[in-house]
Formats: structure tokens, sequence, C-alpha cells
């Protein structure tokens, strides 16, 4: 089965949200945990959850992937922002427990300056300290394209992360196609090296949900910026490989091109047509 979605917002409600996917021909979809660019959380509507756990039953939704705000950075240098985003996972971990088979994906940080070593040592520890061992979801750390000081970029620096976690049962990855290619993982020209690599580092059992992103900037950028599919530099040809790739075949996809909701529908149109 393709497993496809978009991001939506969940101002309106997870019920809400699983109907719109399923209006756009989506089978899973993303969605902020809080504010993106903030702190505040939605109060907790548990009938609502009641109505999606059902209304997802019904509609063959079997996953959902919640992404942390932008304003985590478990490696910041400052202790007040460290702070924040060991308090902010908890809360969302606790909140995700009430939906059943979900992911919770959030970027591994930024060292600002003060080294990746220092910066990996602190969301280690975040890490440590928010996982438990009778969570029911999957923290998954996403790939990053290498901006400024960002931790993520390569393959081994979040292997490093995984590996010093005590219950890194819990722990998956995110691959982010525009992230990758921009790193310097070129999946137009080598798909097959790059996901050998990412096993013999990793390992694909780590790997639980795809970006599918075109980029903007393209291969070695490091610039993180989003293009719709087949508008940017990796282009339709290469990101059809990927959602056809024997051994990505089982996993979600999540679509996080500029688009509206009737762009994303086009999107998942055009990728079903390619899907084999």
């Amino acid at each position: 089965m393709f497993t496809i979605g978009c991001h939506l917002s969940v101002s309106k409600g997870y019920e809400h949200m699983g109907k719109e996917a399923v209006s756009i021909g989506a089978n899973t979809f993303q969605f902020f945990s809080r504010n993106p660019r903030g702190g505040k959380i939605k109060k907790l509507d548990t009938k609502d959850i009641t109505n999606f756990n059902e209304f997802a039953s019904n509609n063959n939704i079997e996953v959902i992937l919640a992404h942390a705000p932008y304003t985590i950075n478990a490696a910041s240098k400052s202790e007040k922002v460290r702070t924040f985003a060991n308090i902010a996972m908890k809360e969302d971990l606790e909140r995700l427990n009430y939906l059943p088979n979900n992911l919770y994906n959030f970027h591994p940080g930024s060292h600002v300056k003060q080294g990746v070593k220092l910066g990996t040592n602190f969301i280690i520890e975040t890490l440590n300290d928010v996982i438990t061992e009778d969570q029911k979801t999957t923290i998954l750390l996403e790939t990053m394209a290498g901006k400024g000081t960002e931790i993520g970029k390569s393959f081994e620096e979040l292997n490093n992360i995984i590996e010093n976690v005590d219950n890194n049962e819990k722990l998956g990855v995110c691959l982010d196609t525009c992230h990758i290619y921009d790193a310097g993982y070129d999946i137009v020209n080598d798909l097959d090296g790059v996901i050998d690599t990412f096993d013999s580092v990793i390992g694909l059992k780590r790997l639980y949900a795809i970006h599918l992103n075109d980029s903007k900037f393209g291969y070695k950028s490091h610039k993180d910026r989003h293009a719709k599919i087949g508008e940017g530099k990796i282009g339709i040809e290469a990101l059809v490989s990927v959602i056809n790739h024997p051994k990505f075949k089982s996993l979600p996809f999540y679509l996080e091109t500029p688009n509206d909701i009737e762009g994303y529908k086009d999107e998942i149109e055009l990728l079903k047509t390619h899907y084999i």
C-alpha cells in the first residue's frame, strides 16, 4: 500500500485533519504538535481524539506523524532553551500516547558555534530524560541539510546520538529528500548507494518515515529550501525512484512542499500515477 500524505493544520482538531487528508486522496498526514514558531499547545480534546481514532480505523489511516516545533533546540548553549525543549517534548509525548501507531519527528538542533560534540551531548541528555519505557510513540531524528550549525547533516551524526541514548529502541529516523540532497547525498544519481550508506551507518530498521520534498537549490547547497514535486533540482524522476524503491515501499511519505491543500491534492494524484 502506498502511504502518502502531507502537512496539515491541527488547529481544527485531529478528526478534521483525518477527513481533510482523505478528501485529497491521502491516507496519512503530518501536523505540528504545537505552535511551530512558539511554545503554546492546544488544550487536549479527548472527544476529538476518540472521534479521530474511530475515523482513522474506518478509513485506513494507520500511522500519523507529529512534528515538533522549530523552537525546540535540544543542542542549544542556552540552558533556558534546552529546558523548554525538555518540557515541550515531554508534554508532546504524553499527549501522543492517546494516538496509537504514531511518530514524533524533531530537528536534532543547532550547536550555535559551541561545537558538534557538546551540542550532541545536550541532545542525548534531553532524549535520555524524556524517553520512557512505556511510551507508545517512536521519536524520529530528522536528517538535516547542514544549514548553519545544524546537527544531523550526516548519517554518522544521527547515529552517534542514537547509539548513546539509553532506551534507543524508541528512536528512529525521518529521511528528508531535500535535506539529504542539500547535505551531499546524491539521491538523483546514486540512490542505491545512499540507501546502502544509510543501512551501513544507521540501519534501515531505524528508518520510519520519509519527507518527500524537491529541492530549490540542490546538491551540497546546505540551503534547506523545499520545492514542489518536479519543480526543483531533484526532479520527478528521482523522487519517483524514491517512492518505488523496494527498501522504502513499506514507509509512509509526507509532503512538505510549498503548497496549499489543492496543491497537495495534485501532488498526491501525480505521485499515485507513478507508484508501481
